[in-house]
């Protein structure tokens, strides 16, 4: 059974979602929305942030974790931002020693949803069907989720083709 940490960050709302894979089927465990008021400022946002991630992964007890890489920002002063909470996301994950990976949104969605430019609600549904969830998780944590959901199933190919390329070369 493996146990993943996915993590949607942002300055304002940082997403985490844990989810195990019990043979080939999903388990919810847990997710939450990490939420700064807009008042408070860039540096106490980035210490809450680190915080609560270290609280989840001490917590949670994840094997390992992933990370939604930073999308294309149309505004310089959002990127910036959430390139600092991403930092702090990072330098967390590094703390705790546990290996980690990134994967870039479509990549997320197009494993959720089978389609990489799905829309928000497509996977906070998806999500919700995945893991048997009474009701949609909040989008942050919905992301959240998605992103270890994708690492899960990232990880059972990658396992499969590894098989499959053992079993040839016993041919």
């Amino acid at each position: 059974m493996r146990r993943v940490l996915g993590i949607d960050p942002g300055s304002q709302n940082t997403g985490f979602g844990v989810v195990e894979m019990a043979g080939a089927r999903l388990v919810h465990v847990a997710h939450g929305t990490i939420r700064n008021p807009a008042n408070v400022s860039l540096s106490a946002r980035l210490v809450r942030i680190y915080t609560e991630l270290r609280e989840a992964l001490e917590c949670h007890t994840p094997d390992e974790v992933s990370v939604e890489s930073i999308f294309q920002a149309r505004n310089a002063q959002t990127a910036l931002k959430l390139g600092h909470a991403r930092g702090v996301a990072l330098l967390a994950v590094e703390q705790s020693g546990l290996p980690m990976a990134e994967y870039t949104p479509m990549q997320v969605k197009a494993a959720v949803v089978g389609y990489g430019r799905a829309e928000k609600h497509q996977v906070q549904e998806m999500v919700r069907r995945l893991l048997c969830l009474p009701e949609k998780a909040g989008a942050d944590a919905s992301d959240a989720l998605a992103v270890a959901i994708c690492h899960l199933q990232s990880r059972r190919t990658a396992a499969a083709y590894d098989l499959r390329r053992v079993d040839r070369g016993r041919r």
